[in-house]
């Protein structure tokens, strides 16, 4: 199984990023993916989960401005980011899970940095 992140980069606060993570090695259509970001000095934390029949949620703190569409065809779940603040500065990581019971794939991560 292999999950890789990418997209991340320096962008200006108020901008807008796509960070893409593509999966292999699994039944993509059947796994819920996640986004993870984990900042300087913090504990890595929960962005915005699609599950496999295309419900979302997503952290309080980006609700609104974070969405996370998937493109099963692609095997490829993306995390569409608008508005960005330098709090959102992090390493974004992408997960892949078949159940809430099993175990979890992770992405190796992509740094992005927000200036303000």
């Amino acid at each position: 199984v292999q999950l890789q992140a990418s997209g991340g980069g320096l962008v200006q606060a108020g901008g807008s990023l796509r960070l893409s993570c593509a999966a292999s090695g699994i039944r993509f259509s059947l796994y819920a993916m996640g986004w993870y970001r984990q900042a300087p000095g913090k504990q890595r934390e929960s962005v915005a989960v699609i599950k496999s029949g295309g419900t979302t949620e997503s952290a309080d703190s980006v609700a609104g401005r974070f969405t996370i569409p998937r493109d099963n065809t692609k095997n490829t779940v993306y995390l569409q980011m608008n508005s960005l603040k330098p709090e959102d500065t992090a390493v974004y990581f992408c997960n892949a899970r078949i159940s809430s019971k099993s175990r979890a794939y992770w992405g190796q991560g992509t740094l992005l940095t927000v200036s303000s």
